[in-house]
């Protein structure tokens, strides 16, 4: 298989509900090992790079049983799924019993089958890892409780929300500093040299039947984070952080195996530097929901070494579904700016329908939504406009723009653009409502002379205009609400 492109685009798909969901489909149980032929080419027509197989490993049975207590949870459930059952509740994929695939999905045999089946169309395989904590009935919590944060009788009878005892032993139970700590789950000790090994031989494992991980919420495992967080519970700090050690021992002996963080509380650029290949951008997905152009053209102007190593999404399991987030075309400008900046890409399954229902992760059935056809039109094309090679893996450029003295709306628009070889691509975005007007200055020297034909791939109106003037006045342009223009220049 070609080495990762340098800005994949990657597919997540909820495993638990797209088999049910294929299995209601083709009237019989489908499973990894059966999925049929259409629907992986169906998944290669969107021109992705990488499948992340979101919920793949077993389930815990205890952190089930946890949740159907949870009436917070519960009414989360109902919100999603009016007709809730307890039998829909299929438990947390974040709540992993074992680094096994679950026998629900189609267990080890299935996932092997399933990452020939994408090989063989091209397409790279992503799981999850979750570093900060494990089930209450992993086999660590018997066999290896030294792995764990622990705790005594005063800290059960104090706070019984963040502390359980089993089997004579007190555990902490996961947690981010920032919210109350998850009761279905307890939290591993990222200090605890024991640990790390264990982890180390549990990547490799896992890395032996996938290209990527996906690390949900890398940050805690930093030195500082987790010392923060833990105290001295979690007892002295090792001089080695976490991360450079596992990912360089996987690399050892998978050099092209991506790591993939999530991460919060901008230490993305410190967890590039201990090692990951990108992280996420929370920061521009929430300034493209809540703040005007200007901040994002200032977001954008950051080290290209730092962007290029960014994920870049409008929607993910985590997150609102973005046809609920955004008007419809606010987002279609914001699935424009998404694809088209460097880093890699993060596409949701269901986006591309217009699904407007944020599934609970426990849940292994959705609601039926009604399929938006426009919608799904429109991502068809931007995806296998973006499938060229100078968008994966050519030079990007932010682009100046500049107003009049009597109209400023220039400051409501965005634009930058690509080059490799002779493949050039100009992206040109009105991020508000009204009308806007900008005089777009390309960065090329090499234009002047020429007479240049602007091929939008999206709507397929054509331009022509002259070199000189697009590189030295710049090139006029007018938008309306949520507007933009994904031209290919041709001489």
């Amino acid at each position: 298989m070609k080495p990762w492109p340098k800005y994949p685009v990657i597919y997540e798909i909820n495993t638990w509900v797209w088999l049910q969901e294929l299995s209601r489909k083709y009237g019989s149980p489908v499973r990894l090992a059966g999925i049929p032929r259409e629907e992986w080419e169906g998944i290669a027509d969107w021109k992705v790079d990488a499948v992340w197989f979101m919920g793949i490993w077993e389930r815990s049975p205890d952190g089930l049983r946890i949740a159907m207590r949870n009436e917070e949870l519960l009414a989360d459930f109902r919100r999603a799924l009016p007709d809730f059952s307890e039998k829909d509740n299929v438990g947390s994929p974040y709540c992993v019993r074992r680094y096994v695939v679950d026998q629900n999905l189609g267990g080890p045999e299935g996932l092997a089958e399933a990452r020939r089946a994408l090989a063989d169309r091209g397409i790279r395989l992503i799981l999850d890892f979750v570093p900060n904590h494990v089930a209450p009935d992993h086999p660590w919590v018997t066999e290896h409780p030294e792995y764990f944060i622990q705790g005594d009788a005063g800290d059960v009878q104090r706070d019984p929300n963040s502390f359980v005892s089993i089997g004579g032993k007190v555990f902490a139970c996961g947690r981010d500093p920032f919210f109350p700590a998850w009761p279905d789950v307890l939290q591993l000790n990222a200090f605890n040299p024991g640990l790390r090994r264990a982890v180390n031989e549990t990547v490799s494992r896992i890395a032996g039947q996938c290209d990527g991980v996906r690390c949900d919420m890398a940050m805690l495992m930093m030195n500082t984070i987790f010392e923060r967080t833990w105290g001295p519970r979690a007892g002295a700090r090792p001089l080695n952080e976490y991360w450079p050690e596992l990912i360089q021992a996987i690399k050892g002996n998978h050099p092209d195996f991506l790591f993939l963080a999530e991460a919060y509380w901008d230490l993305e650029w410190e967890l590039q530097q201990q090692g990951f290949d990108y992280c996420y951008d929370k920061k521009l997905y929430d300034r493209l929901e809540h703040e005007p152009a200007e901040t994002i053209r200032l977001h954008l102007c950051a080290d290209p070494v730092y962007q290029d190593k960014l994920v870049l999404f409008i929607e993910n399991h985590d997150e609102p579904r973005a046809a609920a987030t955004f008007i419809p075309a606010k987002e279609r400008a914001a699935a424009v700016i998404l694809a088209t900046l460097p880093g890699a890409k993060l596409l949701h399954e269901g986006q591309f329908e217009g699904r407007k229902v944020r599934l609970p992760v426990f849940l292994g059935r959705r609601p039926v939504e009604a399929v938006d056809a426009g919608l799904q039109i429109f991502y068809q094309r931007l995806l296998k406009a973006i499938s060229t090679e100078a968008l994966r893996d050519g030079k990007w450029r932010l682009c100046e723009r500049r107003g009049w003295p009597d109209n400023q709306s220039c400051l409501n628009i965005l634009a930058w653009c690509w080059v490799k070889d002779d493949e050039r691509y100009l992206i040109v975005i009105h991020l508000g409502e009204g009308s806007a007007q900008a005089l777009v200055q390309v960065p090329w020297d090499d234009l002047s002379g020429k007479t240049w034909q602007l091929i939008d791939v999206l709507s397929d109106e054509t331009f022509d205009r002259r070199g000189d003037e697009m590189r030295d006045d710049g090139l006029y342009v007018g938008l309306g609400p949520w507007g933009f223009h994904f031209l290919r220049l041709h001489a």
